[in-house]
């Protein structure tokens, strides 16, 4: 790594000395950091990535995540024409995505049906309470999504809609329900000190503090951990003291997920608040990972995909994360509930925005094969599923 210079045109003041000293020892620190604490945690990794997946449900007469995708023309739930909270990069329909069929499918566990979606008694069962998604866009996603079917359901009650950075809130004002989105992609902090982003492994008390009144914490992470290049979200992580300009991706995982953990056993008082996980969600961008025997693949990843995938064996490579994940969520001394999205979403080839992405220019768009958005899901799409699954899990 090259070292760090500054110009210095005028005597430096007190903060700009910490500053530049701050600026040194990260340049110091990165060439001497210790490549045994990550070896170590590479080798803990190599163990753990040969387990096989594990699928749970508290449900104890029902595999909840475990099924198969059935068409229901009841479905969707809602019109995003009728649902104005819906981003861009979401509504595929306003956009111009010329099929519907992805819309109506619906998850039907191995052993049981799920209950349906009813808005009303979500909002009687959470009158005078708050939900709280906190996470990456894919958090963003199943907000926007519980938005839409609540008010489909509930079409006259007054409502009101604050945005902000990094916490927008939603209120069904008639029942006193809040519900509301924390931006935290790693769910620990990260800073900026002289214009570089810190990822700080170990912290997360300045965010956190935001998170304890709610009575239902829903959180998520995993895609930005792996973000490479101009998408790599920070310039160094700091970890026990030191700082480093990368790290094995899953070892920062875990040491964040770690951090996570011990604050939700420290603060949250499990008799009053739920706690949930949303599991990691799969993205469709290698299609040789669903097409078989002699089908041609002619895209370089979900662009034009109708139908979901078939049969009963995961699809493709299950994610290294959701290994993580599991790991740390079952060392915790509080209940977490796992929403295990993972596997029934992966079977969804079909559901993701492409190239109906209102984020995207002409141009991109005429270019699938690099700008399809393969990771984000269709509203109405899957998210929906993720919230009949939320909602089984508050109250049945």
């Amino acid at each position: 790594m090259a070292p760090i210079f500054l110009l210095l045109l005028q005597p430096l003041s007190s903060s700009a000395v910490s500053a530049l000293a701050f600026l040194f020892l990260v340049s110091l620190q990165c060439h001497v950091a210790s490549s045994a604490l990550i070896l170590s945690l590479r080798h803990h990794h190599s163990q753990l990535l040969h387990q096989r997946p594990m699928i749970h449900s508290n449900q104890t007469n029902c595999a909840l995540f475990m099924g198969t995708w059935v068409r229901d023309d009841t479905y969707p739930l809602y019109q995003s024409s009728s649902c104005p909270i819906i981003d861009p990069e979401f509504n595929c329909q306003m956009y111009g995505r010329p099929d519907s069929n992805y819309l109506k499918y619906r998850w039907r566990p191995l052993n049981c049906e799920l209950p349906r979606f009813n808005g009303v008694e979500f909002l009687l069962g959470m009158r005078g309470k708050s939900v709280m998604f906190v996470g990456d866009s894919l958090g963003r996603n199943q907000w926007q999504s519980l938005i839409c079917m609540i008010s489909a359901a509930a079409p006259q009650t007054q409502t009101q809609l604050v945005r902000g950075e990094p916490l927008s809130t939603f209120r069904f004002l008639d029942y006193g329900v809040t519900i509301s989105f924390y931006r935290a992609p790693y769910l620990v902090e990260i800073d900026v000190v002289q214009g570089k982003r810190i990822l700080r492994l170990e912290e997360l008390d300045g965010i956190g503090a935001a998170w304890r009144s709610a009575d239902v914490l829903s959180f998520n992470t995993g895609h930005w951990w792996s973000h490479q290049g101009s998408l790599q979200g920070w310039d160094y992580i700091e970890l026990g003291g030191k700082y480093y300009p990368d790290m094995d991706r899953l070892a920062a995982l875990e040491r964040g997920m770690k951090t996570w953990a011990n604050w939700v056993d420290t603060n949250i008082d499990k008799s009053r608040t739920k706690v949930f996980f949303l599991g990691i969600s799969p993205s469709h961008n290698n299609p040789s990972e669903w097409s078989t025997g002699v089908t041609t693949v002619t895209t370089k990843n979900c662009y034009g995909e109708t139908e979901p995938i078939t049969g009963s064996g995961y699809p493709g490579a299950y994610p290294d994360q959701m290994r993580v994940v599991d790991t740390v969520i079952r060392e915790m001394n509080n209940h977490v509930y796992l929403l295990d999205i993972t596997i029934l979403s992966a079977f969804r080839k079909d559901a993701h925005p492409s190239i109906y992405d209102g984020d995207l220019s002409p141009e991109q768009r005429a270019k699938p094969d690099y700008s399809a958005d393969c990771s984000h899901w269709c509203l109405p799409g899957l998210p929906d599923t993720w919230n009949q699954l939320f909602y089984t899990a508050l109250f049945y």
